[in-house]
């Protein structure tokens, strides 16, 4: 039996550190009411110079460095992201033209805040069907040039960075063994106005009005988000424990989407983890959107490494809507 498994993380944060008292003169808000309303005491935002591919080639090069490997040797990059380089070509395409070598297939998801898992999701059905032996899943975002700066819904949250994980297949895999145990995805498109960048698609492509309109920008329904991403998240983790039959006591690792302070907070009540159980950076990154969960992911396991046959949960929710949850036996 196959199974691939996760032999490397990395994740890369760069650019200016943008403190909650610098965002918090464009709102009309203190610094302590953004941590608040939010959890997060900073985020980091890159410079003109810098694009996503910029911040995923770092991320990817660590992965592969934590798994004693270089990037030219592995057969697919997969990236996730909602703030590519250009409309195309992919920015798996940068990415992959970074590291050289052989035409390794590259190709990007954007399902929003979810998109690590549905790539990680994509990465272990390759593997299990042979098609490729080993895949770097990335997501990498550089959101903060898609905000308002005086839009309170969404300039307090959202930074720029990016994470990766290197999987490689498992041919001795037995069904207790380590590996992907499984990803699990969801999607409701009626859902599709709540999180958006309205313009430069073709449903309203980028011109003179539409800039001036300011229709470029993310927006997004914050109440209307929250309420929903505590009760799908909830009800996927429970369902996905109860498919593995596996117990929250099990758990040696919750690592979720840094989405909000707030609902991290809510989730973790709501399907009473332990403490100490979920992994947070919101603190200390803000909202990277489908970055940060791969960023919090490598950050757990490298402050509290996990240790083989640890179990290890994810879970992510975001725009279209989508969202997923994973579950990992390292």
């Amino acid at each position: 039996m196959i199974r691939s498994r996760i032999i490397g993380t990395g994740s890369y944060i760069t650019g200016r550190r943008i403190s909650n008292e610098e965002i918090a003169e464009c709102v009309g808000l203190t610094g302590d009411a953004v941590y608040d309303l939010t959890g997060i005491r900073a985020r980091y935002w890159v410079g003109e110079e810098e694009a996503t591919s910029d911040l995923t080639v770092e991320a990817c090069r660590r992965a592969c460095h934590a798994a004693g490997t270089t990037p030219a040797s592995v057969d697919a990059i997969v990236v996730s992201t909602t703030s590519p380089d250009a409309v195309f070509p992919s920015t798996a395409c940068y990415v992959q033209k970074a590291f050289g070598g052989k035409s390794t297939m590259a190709f990007d998801i954007a399902a929003s805040c979810s998109g690590f898992l549905y790539g990680l999701s994509m990465a272990d059905a390759m593997i299990r069907s042979r098609q490729i032996r080993t895949c770097l899943v990335a997501a990498g975002e550089v959101k903060s040039r898609f905000l308002d700066r005086t839009d309170k819904e969404t300039v307090v949250l959202f930074g720029d960075g990016s994470g990766a994980a290197l999987l490689r297949a498992d041919e001795g895999a037995e069904d207790n063994g380590s590996g992907i145990l499984g990803v699990r995805l969801y999607a409701d498109g009626a859902g599709h106005d709540l999180i958006k960048v309205e313009g430069g698609g073709s449903r309203l492509p980028s011109s003179r009005e539409s800039i001036q309109a300011n229709r470029h920008v993310l927006r997004m329904r914050g109440g209307a988000v929250f309420r929903l991403a505590v009760r799908r998240l909830e009800r996927a983790i429970l369902d996905l424990l109860k498919e593995f039959g596996v117990t929250m006591g099990e758990l040696s690792h919750a690592v979720i989407h840094q989405a909000n302070g707030r609902i991290l907070e809510a989730v973790r009540q709501r399907l009473k983890m332990p403490p100490g159980l979920m992994h947070s950076v919101i603190e200390r990154y803000g909202n990277t959107s489908s970055a940060s969960l791969p960023i919090a992911l490598d950050d757990a396991v490298r402050e509290r490494p996990a240790k083989p046959g640890d179990l290890v949960l994810l879970g992510a929710f975001g725009g279209g809507l989508t969202w997923a949850t994973g579950l990992i036996r390292w």
